[in-house]
């Protein structure tokens, strides 16, 4: 048995999803066998998925479909074993993207500045780099994090979000990408056509020329950290320190909430553990999963 206070976000998500799921999910996933109307319904699993991560904090699929079986099951009484539960809630990994950029662009929050965006990325780790991941090899690449000072197999998540006074920001965009991939890249290929906004991103992002050309074409301006020059003489980086100390720390200081909001999705989701999946179908459920039972906590 769950509390009443639980009973009652678990029948709203449910609720929520199923509405959902009849008009639009159901397309992203649908079934042209003869078991295409299963008692154990993909609004179950995606419910029970969405509410154990959310509520109760179990991030692994073994931990999640346990939860179910000792608690939930008067809520699910067709509720199928563990290997069939994992089979079904991997052939869902597009729903669930489709969820999350859904929530995501439904409940932006109404102080959102339309102005001021910050930008970063943050990785979601498979394996470490001391060994090949033998893991979505298609999707995961190895690279270097610097702030974990570490290498590693898996993915990259890339924020673009609005500033919120005395907030966490809310991402506008999310992109997922191998590790590998540039995050200034991720920018040009993404989010370069967007205008009359100040954008505000760690050093990755320094290109005078392009964002020159940005400022003249879109009214749109880069503020990063000043990166020091190639080939600068000690006496020109001392003429300016002043200056770009200043400037770096200001910039830092306005750019600082996304990696809050970051640590948050960590918190709440263990997103950036991806260590225990070993499909390319599971990998994806674990990211875009993860993100929908994140933003569901906003929402309920």
């Amino acid at each position: 048995m769950i509390s009443e206070a639980k009973s009652i976000k678990l029948i709203k998500i449910y609720s929520y999803v199923c509405k959902n799921y009849d008009e639009n999910y159901k397309y992203h996933c649908e079934r042209f066998s003869n078991n295409k109307t299963p008692k154990f319904t993909d609004q179950e699993i995606i419910s029970i998925y969405l509410f154990v991560v959310n509520e109760e904090k179990r991030f692994k699929l073994k931990d999640i479909h346990c939860f179910a079986k000792d608690y939930l099951l008067s809520w699910f009484p067709d509720l199928v074993g563990y290997a069939a539960f994992n089979n079904r809630i991997n052939r869902l990994s597009s729903v669930l993207r489709q969820l999350a950029e859904d929530l995501i662009a439904s409940f932006k929050p109404i102080d959102c500045s339309h102005e001021n965006s910050v930008l970063d990325s943050m990785p979601i780790i498979v394996c470490s780099g001391k060994r090949k991941s033998k893991v979505a090899s298609e999707l995961v690449d190895k690279t270097y994090c610097s702030t974990k000072n570490m290498w590693y197999y898996g993915l990259k998540l890339h924020a673009l979000s609005f500033k919120r006074p005395n907030k966490l920001p809310f991402p506008e965009q999310i992109h997922i990408t191998n590790a590998a991939e540039n995050d200034l890249n991720v920018f040009k290929n993404a989010w370069a056509n967007i205008q009359n906004r100040n954008f505000f991103g760690d050093k990755i992002y320094s290109d005078k020329q392009f964002f020159w050309e940005l400022k003249n074409q879109n009214n749109s301006t880069m503020y990063t950290p000043v990166k020091d020059i190639k080939g600068q003489s000690q006496w020109e980086k001392n003429f300016d320190k002043a200056y770009n100390e200043l400037f770096s720390k200001a910039v830092s200081s306005i750019r600082q909430p996304i990696e809050s909001f970051f640590n948050w999705l960590i918190e709440k989701t263990d997103i950036q553990k991806a260590s225990k999946v070993r499909s390319t179908k599971g990998l994806l459920v674990h990211v875009y999963g993860k993100l929908a039972a994140a933003f569901i906590y906003l929402i309920f």
